[in-house]
């Protein structure tokens, strides 16, 4: 080889090896620089911001909420407790047995008090043996990271994660505030989650009670919570807990002597045949089956309230707002009346009073009623007759929907037309029908066509004509204003705009899409308060578990002033002359003044009756799920609402309807429906508003007295005939 090709050749060679050494120095310089990122990020990330707020879990993570009810004495009492299918109680530590964190130290992290959220010699081991990845390298306070978190893939990713988490975890928090963490969401089996729903699972004793033995046995069900469940393997479950006292014992946390006794303590489960409920157990178990017993109508109405009016103020979604309720350990206040409530139950579990009829398969007829004060408190509710079966299930109270019949007329008619002056309590109108598709509608209760006289207000409301409020609106009221106190001002939901603008709708009760108990009662409510209306609420407040914030709130709520407190007067008072003789004694609640309103539907499917004292106010349906006549000639809810009513006014003090002071009472004329003067022989006692008095009468001066017939719709002879032709003559015009 000649000496320039040696030269060449040993020139290829040294520019070959500085290109891999140049290679070589780029591939350390990236790895150091990706090392050196990679570092950086994970120093930033442990020594950072909180990555995982414990305060935000504490306060909003799974829990079991709670509902809360005042007695009789002022006392709150819990009513309900809501949770699915994790059963997690929140406890501070101080309320913890101080066995249970030594146990669960002991059997799961001997140096978790040491280290500093990953335990690098355990680590080591997995790298050693990766096989051992996914389990017994953890900390405590990485399982509390998964636990909260709910990532549990066996990953190399996740794992990373998990101790990053850790780290910083103990960046920010003291072992004390993360072993009451873990404490509180570890699963224990039975779908117990944390150590106090545990406790008393599995021994019927609060957790602050607990001995050695007894938290070792809990903590020994958390590395595989069935096979270690003591109700169902207790011989695998006492082989794991001897092991942990043992632990406990070469750690320091109990004395040899505690070792023995621990061991040879007789563990006495909830299942055990000598098992013996202590007071507090008793207790316990009330609660746990307050857990899982049918909660009352009022109950469910108080979550379906909830859930809407989250989705409202916070945007959430139906599902959203129902996994808050019953996984976000919220303190619900309900408004209930618990006497009254259960006085209502009563009455419809054993169907007291209810009429004995039922459809040829044997169906029973249902019902629903509402009661509530006059400020929206719904004080009681039940949306079914008979024994509640279930938890959520239909509340026809609130979700069932039907005709009012005649309960309409007062809001739809008389109430809006007291309010714009366009009729007074005494003014007369000709009961007769009207002309509508060439025949003449509608007929009165007894089938008639009208009286074809004139009659007062008072004796229309009195008598439940159907005639005397399709005149009104028609002629006085018309349709777009009718609905628009309906819709918009007593708050009927259902009331369609077109479907509903028509005659039979408003005046006779037949709304396309019905309406309910609750929004009737509410919306008689304002006969009884000067004419306020106020949305009905089911709950004062709803906070977080701690109490801390107030999620919603329905304290100190404003009432609509829908209706001038002369026509509440005035209507309250006109409803005061319905008889409501037919439906029982009742000497409890005849003590008080009643104002009523009956209503059924033309076909006879649906009975109403919507009522008040000054107490309360109510509104009561009965009827079939799927319709069929009733063919009842006594209102059947009339009677429930005396059997109810008399019951909660036992015992009441003495109380009247409030009066404005532009209410005033007259003395009106029978004959011409005006204020009577010294010469009207048939007179009644009739509210007025102040400002708006009709004139004195002078129709009866010189006319002769009479004594036969119903004075309240006594006109002339002439009258008569020239009203109905005139009346007849103006429909066929339109």
């Amino acid at each position: 080889m000649s000496k320039s090709n040696k030269k060449k050749k040993k020139k290829g060679v040294g520019k070959a090896k500085a290109v891999i050494l140049a290679v070589l120095c780029a591939l350390l310089l990236s790895v150091c620089l990706v090392a050196g990122f990679v570092i950086y990020n994970v120093l930033d990330y442990v020594n950072g911001d909180l990555a995982i707020n414990l305060e935000e879990y504490k306060a909003n993570q799974n829990q079991t909420s709670f509902m809360y009810a005042k007695d009789k004495n002022g006392n709150e009492v819990e009513i309900a407790r809501l949770h699915g299918d994790e059963d997690r109680v929140w406890v501070d530590l101080e309320d913890i047995s101080p066995y249970m964190s030594d146990a669960f130290i002991s059997l799961e992290d001997t140096r978790f008090k040491s280290h500093h959220g990953v335990d690098w010699i355990r680590v080591f081991g997995v790298i050693v043996k990766p096989s051992n990845l996914g389990q017994g390298g953890s900390t405590i306070t990485q399982q509390l990271i998964k636990n909260l978190t709910n990532e549990k893939d066996v990953t190399l990713v996740r794992k990373l994660r998990e101790m990053l988490s850790a780290l910083n975890l103990e960046k920010h928090y003291n072992k004390d505030t993360i072993i009451e963490a873990y404490l509180n969401t570890v699963y224990l089996g039975n779908g117990c989650y944390g150590v106090k729903t545990a406790s008393e699972k599995y021994f019927g004793k609060d957790i602050k009670d607990l001995n050695a033995a007894e938290c070792a046995t809990i903590a020994s069900i958390t590395q595989f919570p069935t096979k270690y469940n003591p109700l169902l393997n207790p011989e695998n479950n006492k082989v794991r807990q001897e092991y942990c006292l043992k632990q406990m014992c070469e750690n320091g946390m109990i004395s040899e002597e505690e070792l023995n006794e621990s061991i040879n303590y007789h563990l006495i489960f909830t299942n055990s045949d000598d098992y013996v409920p202590s007071e507090s157990s008793e207790q316990i178990q009330r609660t746990r089956e307050e857990e899982t017993k049918i909660n009352s109508y009022y109950v469910d109405a108080v979550i379906d309230s909830v859930i809407a009016d989250l989705m409202s103020e916070y945007g959430y979604t139906k599902q959203q707002a129902t996994n808050k309720i019953y996984y976000g350990g919220y303190k619900i206040y309900a408004a209930v009346d618990l006497d009254i409530q259960e006085e209502l139950e009563d009455v419809y579990v054993n169907r007291t009073n209810f009429p004995k009829i039922k459809k040829d398969d044997g169906t029973l007829p249902q019902s629903s009623m509402t009661i509530m004060d006059y400020a929206g408190r719904v004080v009681a509710i039940v949306g079914g007759a008979g024994e509640k079966t279930s938890n959520r299930q239909l509340n026809r109270a609130t979700s069932s929907w039907r005709q009012p019949g005649s309960t309409i007329k007062p809001i739809s008619t008389y109430a809006p037309a007291i309010d714009l002056d366009l009729i007074n309590y005494s003014s007369k109108v000709l009961d007769y029908a009207i002309w509508v598709n060439g025949e003449l509608w509608p007929h009165n209760v007894d089938k008639s066509l009208g009286s074809n006289s004139k009659v007062t207000v008072q004796y229309a409301i009195q008598k439940s004509l159907n005639t005397v409020p399709t005149r009104l609106i028609k002629d006085e009221l018309t349709i777009p204003t009718s609905i628009d106190y309906l819709k918009n001002k007593f708050h009927l939901s259902k009331v369609d705009e077109e479907k509903d603008a028509s005659l039979s709708p408003l005046a006779t009760g037949a709304l396309t899409y019905g309406t309910n108990t609750l929004e009737m009662a509410s919306a008689y409510a304002t006969f009884g308060n000067g004419g306020l209306y106020y949305k009905p609420y089911f709950y004062y407040k709803v906070t977080n578990a701690q109490g801390t914030q107030t999620v919603l709130t329905n304290e100190n709520i404003q009432g609509e002033q829908v209706i001038s407190p002369e026509t509440s007067d005035i209507i309250c008072e006109l409803l005061q002359t319905v008889d409501t003789s037919y439906y029982g004694t009742g000497s409890n609640v005849r003590k008080f003044q009643i104002m009523a309103k009956t209503g059924t539907t033309s076909s006879d499917c649906d009975r109403w009756f919507c009522a008040g004292t000054p107490y309360y106010v109510t509104s009561i349906w009965l009827g079939y799920d799927i319709k069929e006549e009733l063919n009842q000639d006594v209102n059947p809810c009339g009677k429930i609402f005396i059997t109810v009513f008399d019951r909660i006014h036992k015992g009441l003090d003495e109380k009247e309807f409030p009066k404005s002071e532009g209410a005033v009472e007259k003395t009106y004329c029978r004959i011409s429906g005006n204020l009577a003067s010294s010469s009207c022989y048939s007179t009644g006692k009739g509210w007025y508003k102040q400002d708006d008095l009709p004139p004195v009468c002078t129709y009866c001066q010189g006319a002769p007295s009479s004594s036969s017939g119903d004075e309240n719709k006594t006109t002339s002879p002439i009258d008569s005939v020239l009203d109905t032709v005139s009346s007849i003559l103006n429909d066929a015009e339109r």
